[in-house]
């Protein structure tokens, strides 16, 4: 081992050994971190720091730029050159441990947006460090991820805020305000969908060899994640199709289109779900799929009681039945194009669209009802106020702090029943509806000894003008396999 390695092997010793006793109960809290600890940056600025700035994170920077970029950690440095010339002064790193570690004084805060399959990982590292963390979504690649960041949320205190930006919005506020006050009755039913996935899903593992290119660095991109060869259609944006590193158009784009639902029918957890789709391999999320959760009643809120409710999601192209009363020509959705959300109630229809945009009640599209201004309103929500109320939230005392709307408390729930769904994608083989334990983190009603199949590979050929087909499966005990899709194994070196 040269000198660099040899360094570069004991500093990460070192950080495993910080993170480890920051786990056990002693927490590593940098000195100028802000959130109530004493110390307020001379700028009022926040120092802050971003993991996996080539995408969407570029746009989050962005929409916090008025702060101190410090530092920028990416595995894909081609893939970041953009958001590096966007902030020449910050230092890059490609291994955001390190960054953390060297510039563990020098940052307040950190924005994240990786690949799904490891937010937890940095978000979990940074928190533990006493960093405020700004968290794309889906808030986590697996239920068992999101339970714990928000319990790491708790413990730390610190300022969280998932980049769900539709929920900092009016629009959400108007749908919240008007069920909670009446305006449609109790809802028993609502259907949601999207038009994702925009990127090719349903696909077998790659058999073709690749050459990593000299400005990624694969290892870090499989991070937890089980080795496998580098390939092109792995990154850098394709990965939302495979299951070992993104969640599907579910996880997706439900936190975006399940979010109104969520918080205004206060869901909470379900106590089953069922699905089905085109097909299910072991590599990717299918090309589309309907799954339905089910709601038990909840505690009423304002002028309405909230009984059970049925929940059904669309993606792929499929899209429920046009509702009653909808006027010819329209679809709901249809201002944004990528998806939306039908509330029925006893008393009336309403429908949002993606990031609860334009809601309106079927009957009532000239005569909306008012709002009661029950819930905060967050300026420029869509054009940036999301990413400035978290920076808000990181700059005040923690005992006084008016926390983010999407706040972790709120988000890890919400992310728990989004990721569920994709259990039961995948263990649709067992045709039922499958029993959910949210408490334990557990589907009940599978025994010990049962088996689902599984594709492995399709393939399809004509021969002298007949069709030949060669499917192979893949049979998998099916309660060891929803543990494993529940809290997945990581590769070693990652930990939990």
């Amino acid at each position: 081992m040269d000198d660099s390695n040899k360094e570069n092997h004991l500093n990460r010793r070192k950080f495993l050994r910080n993170m480890g006793l920051a786990a056990a109960g002693i927490t590593i809290v940098p000195s100028n971190v802000i959130a109530g600890l004493g110390h307020t940056a001379p700028s009022d600025k926040l120092n802050i720091a971003g993991i996996g700035v080539g995408g969407m994170g570029r746009t989050n920077l962005r929409n916090m730029k008025s702060q101190n970029i410090v530092a920028l950690a990416d595995v894909d440095w081609k893939y970041a050159n953009r958001t590096f010339n966007d902030y020449p002064n910050a230092k890059k790193y490609k291994d955001y441990r390190k960054m953390l570690e060297e510039m563990d004084k020098d940052i307040d805060a950190v924005m994240i947006s990786t690949p799904d399959h490891t937010h937890y990982v940095s978000a979990k590292d940074s928190m533990t460090a006493g960093k405020h963390i700004y968290l794309q979504k889906p808030l986590t690649h697996s239920v068992y991820e999101s339970r714990k960041l928000r319990e790491l949320a708790d413990k730390t205190g610190v300022a969280t805020q998932m980049g769900n930006q539709g929920n900092s919005s009016d629009d959400m506020r108007k749908v919240c305000e008007w069920i909670w006050n009446g305006e449609i009755g109790e809802v028993t039913k609502v259907d949601a969908w999207t038009d994702r996935p925009i990127w090719p899903q349903g696909l077998e593992r790659p058999k073709e060899k690749m050459e990593v290119p000299s400005t990624l660095d694969w290892d870090l991109f499989l991070g937890p994640a089980a080795e496998r060869p580098y390939h092109e259609a792995y990154t850098p944006w394709n990965w939302r199709a495979w299951w070992d590193f993104g969640t599907g158009a579910l996880g997706d784009m439900a936190c975006h289109i399940m979010d109104p639902v969520y918080k205004a029918l206060e869901l909470g957890y379900p106590y089953a779900f069922e699905a089905s789709s085109s097909q299910v391999n072991t590599e990717s999320a299918p090309m589309a799929e309907k799954v339905t959760y089910y709601f038990g009643e909840r505690p009423k809120k304002g002028k309405i009681n909230m009984p059970a409710v049925e929940f059904t999601w669309y993606d792929g192209g499929l899209k429920p039945d046009r509702p009653e009363g909808l006027k010819e020509g329209l679809y709901p959705g249809d201002q944004m194009g990528w998806g939306g959300a039908i509330f029925y109630g006893t008393k009336g229809t309403l429908i949002c669209g993606t990031y609860a945009m334009e809601p309106f009640i079927i009957g009532r599209e000239d005569n909306p009802p008012p709002v009661t201004n029950e819930l905060r309103r967050i300026p420029n929500a869509m054009e940036g106020g999301h990413e400035m109320d978290f920076v808000r939230a990181a700059k005040e005392n923690k005992k006084s702090r008016v926390e983010c709307s999407s706040n972790f408390a709120y988000a890890g729930p919400l992310n728990e029943v989004v990721v569920a769904g994709n259990l039961a994608v995948r263990l649709q083989d067992l045709r039922r509806k499958l029993d959910w334990d949210a408490e334990n983190m557990e589907i009940t009603n599978i025994g010990a000894d049962e088996e689902i199949r599984v594709v492995s590979s399709d393939e399809f050929t004509v021969v002298d003008g007949d069709p030949k087909f060669n499917t192979q499966y893949k049979t998998i005990n099916a309660k060891k396999a929803s543990e494993e899709y529940i809290k997945r194994t990581y590769r070693e070196g990652w930990e939990y």
